[in-house]
């Protein structure tokens, strides 16, 4: 199985995740097994779509490495759960300002190296 993302490198790269085969729970990162039942779970592409489900703003540098700390200095940023229609939350650092962060607001997802990110979709 490969990891849970697609390679930065690959155009549209999209989040994998899987699903169980018996009980159709639906997890991310992708696991072998269902943590439910313990069937065994295929790996799927997650929708690249979703809402905010709950968020908040990190204060403070994470620990260093593997976090590099910007030649500009740290700043803080708002990192949230987007739900996606497979009812999978997704943790992803929030390219939006903390002031226009709203439960369930619309959100798009892309993956490379490291936390996916989420931006406000598209209407």
């Amino acid at each position: 199985m490969e990891g849970p993302l697609s390679t930065a490198a690959d155009p549209g790269s999209r989040l994998r995740g899987s699903r169980c085969a018996g009980c159709a729970v639906a997890v991310y990162p992708a696991d072998p097994a269902c943590p439910r039942c313990g069937g065994p779970a295929e790996q799927v592409v997650l929708s690249g779509t979703g809402t905010l489900w709950t968020w908040t703003v990190q204060r403070y540098a994470p620990k260093s490495p593997p976090y590099a700390v910007p030649a500009a200095g740290f700043e803080p940023f708002a990192v949230g759960y987007v739900e996606l229609p497979e009812g999978v939350r997704v943790l992803a650092v929030l390219d939006i300002r903390p002031e226009e962060a709203e439960i369930g607001m619309p959100l798009t997802l892309s993956v490379g190296d490291g936390v996916p990110r989420a931006v406000g979709a598209r209407a």
